[in-house]
């Protein structure tokens, strides 16, 4: 791989205006695709194989008229402060406002009138109307929500107080604002690392092209396929994050060739052979563990996971092309204080970095590093233990939005359960059937506990299915609300066995309940397969037993600790405060599952980074420990440059009105300043001093039937170089 890279690497510094053109063609392609699209994205979860996803698809059959999966929106009508929304003045207001929207798009089928179907509150100040579409949420168009918005200003204007809430209410943008903080900070820290304004540009603008392309492809899509809004968040963090570490190693790795004699040409196409090589094997690593996830068999998550990887893939092809063109238009300015090295100053003969004492230090007294090292990773993971998992509803949007205004009015006039109401479905091939077990159920349910109200029974028209909408007393997310589920789910069984009539519950508790179900059952398989994934991957590039073993209990250990980081923050609500966490509560179902995912990829990035050079080094006649301190001394700047980028990303989007993406962005940036700085440059190396020649131990049997990985270029270095005098050829992967 190594040889094929350099060759592309050499190519594309001497083709530069044409592998340009052919990027530039890409941006236009995909951008031009993006701007003919018309549909977004949604928050609506589909969920193959649970209760509540079959009693969907049943009341799809069954009762097409409800159109479980359009867009819907409830809209909440308050009267002027001490008047009654029933006075004359406000009962115009109320019909007017629901004309304009009814009126707000082709699409709408029905807007219930609060006078007639009695939604009013019991003080007579509040009512509310729901509108139902006959399209889903991602299929609105941004005409649809801007004249929706116009109805609710214009009952605004009549004194009323109009909020509205549902999949059907427009998200507002955010912007480019956290986008914009983490690339500031980037850009800070790869000016001090490389010491250039061309040199710290270069990752920026080749990260900036491959997001575009990922966005843009990713908004083309979504009017294909059905996106969740996380979607485009994700793929842009990752973008930005791996775009600009992949294109820094290969920059860093380009000066390296430069100050060690050899022409711009070769140097890019060596630096492209073994930097290059590792952002392939990185970026792969990464592309698996995200497509991995469709193992869960959730549509949104896989639809994820494979938009994300796609951002990488995107990433790893600019690196590796782009990047080596890019330094053909300046490949005198992109060394930078390198020049001085060329010249013949011999950069070991300088005083002593941080980074080197710090090995140094670490190896000598590896197991009083290691202890402490370990036992914080434990303790930050503790809160992990009481974590909860749900689905984020508009109780959990800031308090500024219209949805959560449209929530908090709702529970203050209808009562906590009333965002949160439950959908029984009674149904049988026979009519009377169907009928008796409705009517049996729908007067237990009446006697369970935590119900405020279970309607009628609701029959099709065929009358062999049943609708009982039932309002908890509790809030959605109450363990109450759970319970009341679980006992009308039991309920049921009872019912269909002593009856004949199959029963089943879905809304909005009961599906936020079969996510977290769900998503408990598939985090731990899932973890073991990427620790597993880890292990055999690492044996082959490392060609060692313990160094994988150590690699990838390090990285169960940091996403362990992350995800306790997360629970501590935004499920408890410790350093609220201090991370504009307005509403604590349980995590989103989807966040630890995705970071385990990611946090693999990026962890296996500093293994790879770190390890090959330390290996190197052990290969050439170092002894162990001195090995560590070589390959952490010729490592340690970029890995900790690339952290601090990815920490700095991360973070940005904490400031994330979105709880998903704010709640990822933590777990993100607590995971690669553990893993980086705890788990690869202190544990890694004290671990590797106290086995010292044992580390590299692989028995003669798997050496013999795993092919070699070529990551740093060991053929390339056998290779005499172009524009440089032959040098002794070494080898560095020898057989045991």
């Amino acid at each position: 791989m190594a040889t094929f890279l350099h060759w592309i690497g050499r190519t594309a510094f001497k083709r530069r205006w044409l592998v340009l053109l052919f990027w530039g063609i890409v941006v236009a392609a995909v951008g031009g695709a993006a701007a003919q699209t018309t549909s977004g994205s949604s928050s609506a979860i589909t969920l193959p194989g649970t209760e509540s996803q079959r009693a969907n698809d049943l009341l799809g059959d069954k009762f097409p008229e409800v159109n479980a999966s359009g867009a819907t929106a409830r809209v909440v009508l308050r009267a002027p402060h001490g008047e009654k929304i029933t006075c004359k003045g406000n009962l115009a207001s109320v019909a007017a406002t629901l004309k304009n929207l009814a009126a707000s798009s082709s699409r709408v089928s029905t807007v219930s009138d609060p006078f007639k179907s009695g939604t009013i509150s019991k003080d007579g100040a509040t009512a509310y109307t729901t509108v139902t579409y006959r399209i889903t949420a991602a299929e609105l168009t941004d005409r649809d929500h801007e004249r929706f918005d116009d109805a609710l200003s214009e009952g605004r204007k009549t004194g009323l107080t109009v909020e509205a809430s549902g999949n059907a209410v427009a998200t507002a943008e955010e912007g480019a604002s956290a986008e914009a903080i983490g690339f500031a900070l980037a850009a800070v820290i790869l000016l001090i690392t490389l010491g250039s304004l061309i040199a710290a540009g270069l990752p920026l603008l080749t990260a900036v092209i491959g997001v575009g392309i990922s966005l843009s492809a990713i908004t083309a899509l979504s009017s294909v396929f059905d996106l969740n809004s996380s979607t485009s968040a994700l793929a842009t963090m990752l973008g930005i994050a791996v775009g600009i570490d992949y294109a820094l190693f290969i920059v860093s790795r380009y000066r390296s060739e430069r100050a060690a004699g050899h022409d711009a040409r070769e140097a890019a196409g060596r630096a492209n052979g073994t930097a290059g090589s590792a952002v392939v094997f990185a970026g792969l690593t990464v592309m698996i563990a995200l497509v991995g996830l469709a193992v869960v068999n959730l549509p949104v998550l896989t639809a994820m996971g494979i938009t994300a990887a796609g951002a990488v893939a995107v990433a790893v092809l600019v690196a590796i092309t782009l990047i080596p063109a890019m330094l053909a238009f300046a490949p005198e300015r992109v060394r930078g204080r390198s020049r001085d090295r060329a010249e013949g100053r011999d950069s070991r003969e300088t005083k002593a970095r941080f980074g080197r004492r710090w090995v140094t230090a670490v190896v000598r007294r590896p197991v009083r590093v290691l202890v402490p090292a370990v036992a914080a990773l434990i303790v930050v993971a503790l809160p992990v233990t009481g974590l909860e998992l749900g689905l984020p509803d508009d109780g959990s949007k800031p308090p500024s939005t219209t949805q959560r205004k449209a929530y908090d009015m709702l529970a203050q006039s209808f009562g906590k359960g009333f965002n949160g109401p439950l959908t029984v479905v009674v149904t049988d091939q026979a009519a009377a059937t169907a009928k008796k077990a409705a009517a049996t159920m729908g007067s237990k349910i009446r006697e369970l506990d935590d119900v405020a109200v279970a309607t009628p029974a609701v029959f099709n028209t065929s009358g062999d299915t049943a609708i009982i909408t039932v309002i908890p007393d509790s809030a959605p997310s109450d363990d109450a609300t759970k319970d009341l589920v679980a006992n009308i789910r039991s309920l049921a069984t009872t019912t269909e066995r002593s009856i004949g009539a199959q029963g089943m519950v879905t809304g909005t508790a009961a599906l936020n309940i079969d996510v977290s179900d769900k998503f408990s059952a598939a985090l731990m398989p899932y973890l073991l397969v990427v620790v597993g994934l880890a292990f055999l991957v690492l044996i082959l590039v490392f060609r060692s037993l313990l160094v994988p073993l150590k690699a990838a209990l390090g990285f169960l250990l940091s996403v362990l600790a992350s995800l306790g980081a997360v629970v501590a923050v935004f499920q408890w609500g410790w350093l609220k405060d201090l991370f504009g966490v307005e509403q604590p509560g349980p995590i989103m179902s989807l966040m630890p599952i995705l970071t385990v995912g990611i946090v693999f990829g990026l962890a296996m990035d500093y293994q790879v980074f770190l390890v090959t050079r330390i290996r190197e080094a052990y290969v050439h006649g170092a002894d162990p420990r001195q090995a560590v301190v070589t390959g952490f001394e010729h490592s340690a700047k970029v890995v900790t440059a690339a952290a601090l980028i990815m920490i700095c990303v991360f973070a940005g989007f904490m400031s994330s009105a979105d709880s998903v993406i704010a709640a990822l962005g933590l777990g993100l940036a607590v995971a690669v300043a553990l893993d980086a700085f705890i788990v690869r440059m202190t544990i890694v190396p004290a671990v590797l001093a106290l086995l010292g020649r044992r580390a590299w131990f692989l028995p003669a049997w798997i050496d013999r039937v795993l092919p070699i990985v070529d990551i740093e270029g060991e053929r390339l270095a056998k290779s005499p170089a172009v524009g440089v005098r032959p040098e002794p050829a070494t080898e560095l992967s020898p057989r045991h």
